[in-house]
């Protein structure tokens, strides 16, 4: 069945399911991480969805791979981002572990459609 949408890409709704996970994470941070680090990682989530969304949108595919580019950068940054929440022991390593499955899953959706794109 053809896409008719950016919706109906499974990695724009794992990238969702990502966004999800990092609000949920965001809210068990300490009070004086909440205006850096939690506003950080969740602008780094929300473009990711955000970029695979409006690169579908264009009309060329060229485009299209650049804002999929920058959704797999703001993908490596919320990982990154969780690895710095971690090290201080922010969060307990059992709470990042969606978060940080998500980003792998994400990650690697991620490449897969830039290769199929560049053929």
């Amino acid at each position: 069945m053809p896409l008719k949408t950016y919706r109906d890409l499974d990695v724009w709704k794992v990238s969702m399911d990502l966004v999800d996970a990092i609000y949920d994470l965001t809210e068990k941070l300490p009070s004086h991480q909440r205006y850096t680090i939690s506003s950080q990682i969740e602008r780094a989530a929300l473009s990711i969805p955000l970029n695979i969304a409006e690169g579908y949108g264009r009309i060329h595919t060229g485009e299209y791979l650049h804002h999929l580019s920058y959704s797999q950068g703001s993908n490596r940054e919320v990982e990154t981002l969780l690895i710095i929440v971690a090290r201080p022991k922010y969060v307990e390593k059992e709470e990042l572990k969606t978060a940080w499955e998500l980003t792998q899953r994400v990650g690697m959706m991620l490449t897969k459609l830039i290769k199929s794109l560049k053929k």
